[in-house]
């Protein structure tokens, strides 16, 4: 298998611009931290090997020509970068183990405020936004310090029980898709859910939540015309 022909070639350095273009636009809203956490995204041909931001740079200067690509083992197989630790503990066992082909990982400030609370979520059943993610989040209530292990990744990997979002109890969220533009737009939409519950919560006054039949329905609706995704990404593209 020539990795480096595989990681030139015009559809893996689509993938790979999309991935960066995607962190851009994470750092652009805010929801980045440092030069902590981690986007990946599997390579389509189902050899198991992924894309992944490198160690060490913000997501704001991230480029197609910086990402690397990875082995489920963490070897490094093109790209320039070295690879940080938590990145592969994590985003390797996502793949494998859950089956996502797109895996976003931050600490984006309100939804890790939500983790910080009894319930440890959002509540999908109050706005609008939140209801889009009716039925597709789960909770991780464990914390176990800084994911340095194998093992530890695999724990979150097995507790997200095939969701697309998990709320990580104490840490932050991980956002899965099918594509990149997706899983953005979730991301993205995820936060701004999370920052009107934060705010509501702030003025003291009970929540007034929907009926689950209606959340489910609001759910089905989104999640199913992902039109509005793709434009918001082709939107990102043309401004970042």
């Amino acid at each position: 298998m020539n990795h480096q022909q595989d990681f030139d070639s015009a559809p893996v350095r689509q993938l790979r611009a999309d991935l960066a273009l995607a962190l851009r636009a994470a750092y652009h809203y805010g929801l980045s931290e440092g030069v902590c956490n981690h986007f990946s995204a599997e390579l389509p041909d189902g050899s198991g090997r992924f894309l992944l931001n490198p160690r060490g740079l913000l997501w704001s200067e991230v480029g197609t020509d910086d990402i690397v690509m990875v082995d489920v083992n963490g070897q490094r197989l093109a790209g320039t970068y070295e690879i940080e630790p938590t990145a592969m503990f994590i985003h390797a066992a996502v793949h494998r183990i859950a089956r996502k082909a797109v895996v976003m990982h931050t600490h984006m400030p309100y939804a890790t405020a939500l983790t910080l609370t009894q319930d440890r979520a959002l509540d999908t059943t109050l706005s609008q936004t939140a209801m889009r993610f009716h039925g597709l989040v789960a909770v991780d209530r464990i914390y176990n310090g800084v994911a340095l292990g194998v093992e530890e990744g695999e724990r979150i990997a097995t507790a997200m029980n095939g969701a697309d979002i998990v709320f990580m109890a104490n840490h932050g969220v991980i956002v899965c898709g099918e594509r990149i533009d997706y899983a953005f737009d979730d991301l993205y939409y995820l936060e701004r859910a999370c920052q009107v519950q934060v705010i509501a919560d702030s003025t003291g006054r009970p929540g007034a939540p929907v009926p689950a039949e209606m959340a489910d329905l609001v759910a089905s609706q989104v999640q199913g015309e992902r039109l509005q995704s793709e434009l918001f990404f082709k939107a990102l593209r043309r401004k970042l």
